[in-house]
This record gives C-alpha cells, sequence and structure tokens, in this order.
C-alpha cells in the first residue's frame, strides 16, 4: 500500500493553489466545492464519471446531490487530512466538471 502524507503548511497551500474554486472546509480538514449543472441528468452524468475516476484512483469523495446542485468534499481518511491524493482527484474532478459544463 502507498502511503501519502498530510499535506500542511506551505505544502498545503501550494497544493491548493493549483485548484480552482475549491475551498477548506471550516472545522475538519477537508476540502470542498460546489458544482452546478443545467438539469438533474447532467449532474448525475458528471457523478458517474468522478465515480469512475475516483475508482481507478482508489480515493473516494463525500458528495451530495440535490436535483442539478452537487457538493463535493474530499479528504484523506488515513492521514485524517487533506493529502496530494485529494489534489488530484480534485483536479480530475475539474477536468470533468468542465466537460459537462458545470458552473460554480
Amino acid at each position: 500500500m502507498i502511503t501519502t502524507a498530510r499535506l500542511e503548511g506551505a505544502a498545503r497551500q501550494q497544493a491548493l493553489s493549483t485548484l480552482s474554486a475549491w475551498q477548506n472546509v471550516q472545522g475538519r480538514d477537508a476540502i470542498e466545492r460546489h458544482f452546478r449543472f443545467n438539469d438533474f441528468s447532467a449532474a448525475f452524468a458528471f457523478m458517474t464519471r468522478v465515480a469512475f475516476v475516483a475508482e481507478t484512483m482508489n480515493h473516494h469523495p463525500e458528495w451530495f446531490n440535490v436535483w442539478s446542485k452537487v457538493h463535493i468534499v474530499l479528504t484523506s481518511h488515513d492521514v485524517s487530512g487533506v493529502s496530494s491524493r485529494d489534489i488530484d482527484l480534485a483536479k480530475e474532478i475539474d477536468r470533468l466538471a468542465q466537460e459537462c459544463g458545470a458552473s460554480s
């Protein structure tokens, strides 16, 4: 099993600066982003695509969906915080969101 360290300090700030619209979760060592799509079908298609990517990365989001809105939270439970796996998955999620026509 590959272990990944928790990102802290300058390394965390640098990693987060590479992401678009992801925010720190207040009161928790995690990052989050909200997405909006044209309708439920588009939101669910996006979630399906994210699920396939997450499965190949063996790193899975926490998420919540209501009609055209999707809220995603990323954290690495094994290190009790944000790791490079979260940053990598966030970048893939951003790419998929753009392809699926999301707005923030």
